[in-house]
């Protein structure tokens, strides 16, 4: 039975999709702080279980013990208007960008064990309503939110915003590869398609924004 069959969706959810580097997170929590909606970052719940592998000892290639490692985490949501992702009661810090945890994070991601149990927290997180942003999350996580979004952008144009932020551009063609043989990488049906290589993150905002308002609708057109 698939997690959408046992968790029901109770509030309105934004699904946000696409590569790595195509601007999810920062679209996510911009529209997440703007809407009063709980924002998740996915990739950070990932990126959880890759430090923890790490700390453990657990190889990125041992499906069964990574499975064992994210059945034990635990994630939750913080307070206020707009709250974000809590691991273990408090807030992700740093480490979970560390060199690291980047090296492994797709392989310690591809297993299906894995996927599975991560999924089924994620739908729990957000069923109440939320802006989600990860992989297959317009496909798999949230097929029925009521927004879905999937950002594009070539890979040159990812590699250069990845670079600026964190250093590491140069493996967004590796990580493309990688997510690819984890699940195809395509809009969910029903996605809005947004190119970010040719909108600048305001214009990108107030595109998604004005998808997002028609479709509750609160009508910006």
């Amino acid at each position: 039975m698939k997690t959408t069959d046992v968790i029901r969706k109770r509030g309105v959810v934004v699904a946000i999709d696409g590569p790595a580097g195509s601007g999810k997170s920062t679209l996510a929590a911009r529209l997440a702080d703007r809407l009063g909606y709980p924002y998740i970052n996915t990739g950070l719940m990932y990126r959880a279980l890759a430090l923890r592998s790490i700390e453990r000892g657990v190889d990125p290639d041992d499906a069964e013990g990574l499975a064992r490692l994210a059945g034990e985490l635990r994630f939750g949501l913080g307070q206020g208007r707009a709250p974000h992702l809590e691991m273990e009661g408090t807030e992700p810090n740093d480490a979970l960008l560390s060199p690291e945890v980047e090296d492994i994070v797709s392989r310690v991601a591809r297993h299906p064990e894995v996927r599975e149990i991560m999924r089924r927290a994620q739908r729990e997180l957000g069923a109440g309503g939320c802006v989600m942003e990860g992989r297959d999350i317009t496909t798999v996580v949230f097929p029925d939110a009521d927004v879905k979004l999937f950002l594009s952008a070539p890979a040159s144009v990812r590699a250069g915003r990845r670079e600026r932020e964190r250093g590491g551009g140069e493996a967004v063609a590796e990580r493309d590869a990688l997510d690819r043989r984890t699940n195809p990488l395509q809009p969910g049906p029903g996605s809005h398609v947004l190119d970010t290589s040719v909108l600048s993150r305001d214009e990108m905002f107030e595109a998604a924004l004005d998808v997002v308002e028609v479709a509750l609708g609160r009508g910006r057109r």
